[in-house]
C-alpha cells in the first residue's frame, strides 16, 4: 500500500460525532472527531458556550447520546434559564436521565500551589456522571476558570495534557471551551497544540455593525473547510453557511417566467425570465425599480407561486400603498400566504446575519422567487468586495434552490449608467437598465436590456411609464435630434405628422396639376389629330375634283374631235 492509499485509509476510517448545529458539520465534514477533545476559542460573547451547550442538546435529542455539562463559571440554574429560549428544557433532559450538568467552583485560594497538585477530583465527577447516564459527549466551559488557581506554568501544562489524554481514554468526545489569548489562539498558547480540533469563534463590530465569523483552524485526519464562515445566533441557535454548499453545478431550467410586464416579455424572446436565474434592475432614484421589481412578484404569485420580498428602504405597507397607485393589489396575495414580506435596515445585521437570515427564510417559506430591494444599500455595512462576496453566495444558493431571483441596484447621478453599483452585473444573467432623459423641461424613464444570457433579446429602447394603468412599455420616437419621450416625444410626433401632411399635400397638388396638363395636351393634341383628319379628308376631296374636272375636260375634247371629225 502507498503512502498515499495510507493516508486515505485513515482519512475514512476516522470516526465523526455529528454536532447537528446547522452548518457546522458540513464544515468539518462530519462533524467533530469522536473520542477526542475539540478546543472552541474566542473573545468574550463569540458563542463558545452556547456552541457547546448545542452540541450536547443536540446529541441527545438527534443522535441519542447522552452528555455531560460541566461548568466552571455559571451554576445550573443559569445555564438552564439561558438556553430556554432555544427551546432547550436542560430540567426536562436531567429528569430523563440524559443530561448531566455539574457546576465545578474553583477558588485560587483554596488550591495549594505544590508539585502534587492534580485534577483526579474531577476525574471522578466526571466518570460517575459518565456512568449514571451513559454519557458519550462531554462540554467543559472553560478551561481559564478551571486552571485559574495555577500560576505555575509547568504544572498547568502537565494538567492540560493530562486531562486531554484522560478524555481520549474514557472515549467521550469532547468540546472545551478557552479564551482567546492576546498573541495566540488560547491563554496558555497550549491547548491549541494538544487538541485534535481546534475551532475559532470571533465576534468582530465592523462599521458599527456586529459581525460573528467561524473558522477551523486544523482538524488532525480529516480534510475540512478552511476559510471564514458566517455564523448567526438567533431563537433557533447557532448557525453557520458554509461556502461549500455552494458551486456551480446547480440545475438549469428552460422553463420560463414573466416579469409582469407584457412587452417586456416580448423583448426578452418573447417569454420572459429564465426560471432560477437572476436579474438585476438598475437605475437612478426614481426609475421605477422597485415598480418592476412589484410587477414581478405579481406575476409569480398571480400564477399561485410564493414570492419572498426583502425591502431595506420601505415598510410593507408602504409598498402596498405605492403600488396601488400604478394598479397593483398586491395586498391579496399577502393575505393568501403568496407574498411576504421582511423589511428592516440594512444595518440593522451584518453581512453574515443578513446571509444566514435569508437561508433561515428561504427554508422557512420556501418561494419560487426572490426580490432584493436594493442590494446598494448593502454598502453601508461593507465594502464593495464583501458585498460581492455575499451576494455570491446567495445567488449561488438560490440557484441551486431553482429560485429566480430579482435584486435592484442603485445608479447614483452622475455615475455610469452600465454599472452597478456593488459590481455584481457578472454575476447576473439578465440585466435591465431605467434611465432617466431630460428634454422639453420633462424628466422620463426609459428601459432597455443590457444582457440577457441564452435568449434573443430586443436591443431596443423603450419608455417606461407608470400610470393608475400599471405599467406600459411605449415606442420611443427616434428623430434629427435625438431620442423623444413624453410630451416632447408626441410634439415631435404632432410636428412629424404635419411635416409629412403638408408634404403629402403638395404631393397631391402637384399631381392634380400634371393631371389637369396631361389632360390638355391631351386634348390638343385630340384637337389636332381631327383637324388633321379634315385636312386629309379636304385633301381627298380635292384630289377627287381635280381627276374629275381632267376626266371631264379630256372627255370634252374628245367630243370637241368627233365633232370637228378629226382623225
Amino acid at each position: 500500500m502507498t503512502h498515499g492509499d495510507s493516508r486515505s485509509k485513515s482519512l475514512r476510517d476516522l470516526r465523526k460525532c455529528p454536532t447537528g448545529i446547522r452548518g457546522l458539520d458540513e464544515v468539518t465534514n462530519g462533524g467533530l472527531p469522536r473520542g477526542r477533545p475539540t478546543l472552541i476559542c474566542g473573545a468574550a460573547g463569540c458563542g463558545k458556550t452556547l456552541l457547546g451547550m448545542e452540541f450536547i442538546v443536540r446529541g441527545i435529542r438527534d443522535f441519542n447520546e447522552p452528555g455531560i455539562f460541566m461548568s466552571f463559571e455559571e451554576n445550573e440554574k443559569e445555564l438552564t434559564e439561558n438556553v430556554a429560549s432555544l427551546g432547550f428544557d436542560l430540567a426536562d433532559l436531567q429528569k430523563r436521565n440524559l443530561l448531566a450538568i455539574d457546576h465545578v467552583r474553583v477558588e485560587r485560594s483554596e488550591i495549594q500551589e505544590t508539585g502534587e497538585y492534580d485534577l483526579e477530583g474531577l476525574f471522578v465527577r466526571i466518570s460517575c456522571a459518565k456512568k449514571q447516564i451513559g454519557a458519550k459527549r462531554i462540554v467543559l466551559d472553560s478551561l481559564e476558570s478551571l486552571f485559574a488557581g495555577l500560576p505555575n506554568e509547568n504544572i498547568l501544562r502537565a494538567e492540560l495534557r493530562r486531562l486531554f489524554r484522560w478524555l481520549k481514554d474514557q472515549g467521550l468526545t469532547a468540546v472545551i471551551t478557552a479564551e482567546q489569548g492576546r498573541q495566540s489562539l488560547t491563554r496558555h498558547g497550549l491547548e491549541e497544540y494538544v487538541s485534535d480540533c481546534v475551532i475559532s469563534l470571533d465576534h468582530r463590530v465592523v462599521n458599527q455593525v456586529a459581525t460573528r465569523r467561524l473558522r477551523v483552524i486544523k482538524y488532525r485526519g480529516s480534510a475540512h473547510g478552511t476559510s471564514e464562515y458566517p455564523t448567526m445566533i438567533d431563537e433557533s441557535g447557532l448557525s453557520i453557511l458554509p461556502l461549500s454548499a455552494l458551486g456551480l453545478d446547480y440545475p438549469v431550467s428552460s422553463e420560463r417566467v414573466s416579469s409582469g410586464i407584457k412587452r417586456l416579455d416580448t423583448m426578452l424572446g418573447g417569454k420572459g425570465y429564465y426560471k432560477g436565474s437572476s436579474i438585476l434592475v438598475s437605475g437612478t432614484a426614481g426609475a421605477g425599480k422597485s415598480s418592476m421589481a412589484a410587477a414581478f412578484s405579481d406575476s409569480v404569485c398571480s400564477r399561485g407561486r410564493r414570492t419572498l420580498y426583502l425591502s431595506f428602504e420601505e415598510a410593507p405597507g408602504q409598498i402596498l400603498r405605492n403600488m396601488g397607485s400604478i394598479g397593483m393589489d398586491l395586498g391579496k396575495h399577502v393575505r393568501k400566504g403568496l407574498l411576504e414580506f421582511r423589511s428592516m435596515r440594512s444595518t440593522f445585521h451584518g453581512l453574515e446575519q443578513h446571509l444566514v437570515s435569508i437561508h433561515k427564510l428561504v427554508t422557512q417559506f420556501k418561494p419560487a422567487a426572490l426580490v432584493m430591494d436594493p442590494v446598494t444599500n448593502l454598502t453601508s455595512i461593507g465594502s464593495t468586495e464583501e458585498i460581492k462576496a455575499m451576494l455570491t453566495r446567495i445567488i449561488d444558493y438560490l440557484k441551486n434552490q431553482g429560485i429566480t431571483a430579482l435584486f435592484t441596484s442603485l445608479t447614483p447621478g452622475g455615475e455610469a449608467f452600465e454599472q452597478s453599483e456593488v459590481g455584481i452585473s457578472s454575476l447576473m444573467d439578465t440585466w435591465l437598465l431605467l434611465r432617466m432623459i431630460e428634454s422639453a423641461s420633462e424628466r422620463n424613464r426609459v428601459l432597455y436590456i443590457l444582457k440577457s444570457r441564452g435568449m434573443a433579446h430586443s436591443n431596443q429602447m423603450r419608455e417606461f411609464v407608470l400610470s393608475d394603468k400599471g405599467i406600459q412599455l411605449v415606442d420611443v420616437y427616434t428623430g434629427t435630434g435625438g431620442v423623444y419621450t413624453g410630451t416632447a416625444r408626441m410634439n415631435q410626433i404632432a410636428a412629424d405628422q404635419a411635416r409629412a401632411a403638408g408634404a403629402a399635400n403638395e404631393a397631391a397638388r402637384k399631381k392634380r396639376l400634371s393631371a389637369q396638363e396631361a389632360a390638355s395636351t391631351r386634348a390638343q393634341m385630340e384637337a389636332l389629330r381631327v383637324k388633321l383628319a379634315g385636312l386629309a379628308q379636304e385633301a381627298e376631296l380635292g384630289k377627287l375634283a381635280e381627276q374629275g374636272r381632267l376626266a371631264a375636260l379630256t372627255q370634252e375634247r374628245q367630243e370637241m374631235a368627233r365633232a370637228r371629225g378629226v382623225d
